[in-house]
């Protein structure tokens, strides 16, 4: 009977072990399966409200986030460089923002993103101190944000972190 036992004993320890590990093993997954969902979830949400600001398509265009030593450089392009189309919307729509933002106006930003969007309220404050410029480029056209101001090139580097999260595999950093 002991030998019976002390085997009976073994097994619950070993499933006990095994349970466990399991369940171990399901709460090291968990959240990161969750973190993952959320996170697509959210770009989901982010390329539905951009279909509404954004004109071009986002599944033909990408956009390029390059952080520098004074801003940054916001480069959109079309994948297929001679989508005539795309590469007219994304100038269209490159031009207006670099007007808007010059003007502290960081609206569509705040509703693709929402208001709390790292780096905006930033942005909106300090808008007096960055230049805007816009560029053509042969595949689309190009921001590009320069600023003395350490705090706001700082704000830059996180809105464009915060951009590259929300777009997904519509984004890529630097170019």
């Amino acid at each position: 009977m002991k030998n019976g036992k002390r085997r009976l004993l073994t097994a619950g320890i070993t499933a006990a072990g095994v349970g466990a590990a399991l369940a171990a093993a399901l709460l090291i997954g968990g959240p990161q399966q969750d973190s993952d969902e959320r996170r697509t979830d959210r770009q989901e949400e982010v390329a539905e409200r951009g279909r509404n600001v954004m004109p071009f398509d986002l599944e033909q265009t990408t956009h390029h986030f390059t952080p520098t030593e004074t801003g940054g450089v916001q480069d959109v392009v079309a994948d297929q460089a001679d989508d005539a189309k795309q590469v007219d919307l994304i100038r269209t729509h490159l031009q207006q923002e670099a007007k808007a933002f010059s003007q502290g106006d960081f609206g569509d930003p705040a509703q693709i993103h929402g208001a709390g969007m790292p780096g905006l309220a930033e942005l909106q404050d300090g808008y007096k101190h960055i230049e805007v410029r816009y560029r053509e480029r042969p595949d689309g056209a190009t921001l590009t944000y320069t600023t003395k101001e350490p705090a706001l090139v700082d704000a830059l580097h996180d809105w464009f972190e915060a951009q590259l999260g929300d777009h997904g595999d519509h984004a890529e950093a630097g170019h």
